[in-house]
């Protein structure tokens, strides 16, 4: 994003992408270098599995969500310059398959929420974790039921999602950033879990044992392949490094998602049509998208334009955080240091490190532990 202005006219970039996937048929043989999230798993399988029912039915496997007719026009300006920005976010429902992970408490939350920033060109991207126990200001939203939930000063970044879902999360996000979120991707637990198990595993290097029960996760320092839910319990874990805040677990998820990047590429889906529909079922029914993406052949078109990125071209931080005045379990955002990391991304520009230096949250105790 070249500044704050921009045209009102419906962004190309999607034009452009929706004819791509239709056209033309991926090579065997592909780099497997996506975006950094649990979503770039997802997206990478989704080219080269066929037409007819096998196609009828990953799309049949897709949830979606219609972001742009729910906030209209009070948003910031969709700048179109080549540049995207994503809002990722990992559910945190406990319900059906992911009861065992905690006890259901009557509403889903987003236990991970990264802005994914791919510059213009489509070869590098940034990558900003939002801690969830952040204090934000958020706007009025719609609940699920239809009611009005007024804009309130302070809450914490995840109840936005909690009070009206992908909608809310979106329009919360915009607010705090000033920048338009072109595409939302999710996915749950559950679905996420059997994604790896699907892939195979994923291989990280611990410098540090890490045992945390609430997690399910017993690692000694060393190499492992992980199956999905060890997996799963290592990007939720919060007791097993550091000092048990949120600010620990992002650095294991920065870690853990390159590490994925890494085996996505190694696997040759594209050698194995069964392994690869095996994968693209398993992944679309983990996935919900706005609805710009609610279709394989969308999804396709988005991720095949991704493809020159992989886990080194990224570049991943935290959003700089200090301690909250009024309740030492939460944290607040640094206003300098957030508003030009804001800039840096509306400018379609890469985050100076002056942006980081300061913030609490971008050193912990945990850097390093996972490689």
């Amino acid at each position: 994003m070249a500044d704050d202005s921009s045209s009102t006219t419906a962004d190309p970039r999607r034009r452009r992408a929706g004819g791509k996937g239709r056209r033309r048929k991926p090579p065997v043989r592909r780099k497997g270098r996506r975006i950094a999230a649990w979503s770039a798993a997802t997206l990478v399988v989704m080219g080269g599995t066929g037409a007819g029912f096998l196609y009828f039915k990953l799309n049949g496997n897709l949830s979606s969500v219609d972001i742009n007719a729910a906030l209209g026009k009070n948003r910031p300006d969709n700048v179109d310059n080549g540049s995207q920005d994503i809002l990722v976010l990992g559910s945190d429902s406990r319900a059906g398959d992911n009861g065992k992970y905690g006890r259901d408490e009557g509403s889903s939350r987003s236990d991970t929420a990264m802005i994914v920033h791919v510059f213009a060109g489509h070869k590098q991207a940034s990558v900003v974790s939002v801690p969830r126990d952040t204090i934000v200001a958020r706007p009025e939203c719609t609940t699920p039921s239809g009611k009005k939930s007024p804009a309130v000063k302070r809450a914490q970044f995840n109840e936005a999602y909690s009070i009206g879902g992908a909608v809310c999360a979106v329009k919360t996000v915009e607010a705090m950033t000033n920048i338009r979120m072109d595409h939302y991707l999710e996915v749950d637990f559950a679905g996420f879990q059997k994604l790896i198990d699907k892939l195979g595993g994923v291989e990280v290097t611990t410098t540090k044992a890490i045992h945390d029960k609430d997690s399910h996760l017993s690692l000694d320092a060393g190499t492992h392949k992980l199956n999905g839910e060890q997996s799963l319990g290592l990007v939720r874990t919060r007791k097993g490094v550091g000092d048990g805040s949120d600010l620990g677990r992002i650095k294991l998820q920065q870690a853990f998602i390159k590490a994925l990047l890494d085996q996505v590429k190694s696997i040759g889906l594209f050698t194995s049509p069964t392994k690869l529909y095996g994968i693209a079922d398993t992944a679309t029914k983990a996935l919900t998208t706005d609805r710009e993406l609610n279709s394989v052949d969308k999804l396709y078109s988005f991720s095949n334009g991704l493809k020159g990125i992989g886990s080194e071209d990224m570049h991943m931080v935290t959003l700089p955080v200090g301690a909250d005045p009024r309740d030492p379990n939460r944290v607040v955002p640094l206003t300098a240091q957030a508003d030009e990391v804001w800039r840096a991304l509306r400018a379609d520009r890469q985050i100076p490190e002056s942006a980081l230096k300061d913030g609490e949250g971008t050193k912990t105790d945990a850097d390093g532990v996972v490689k």
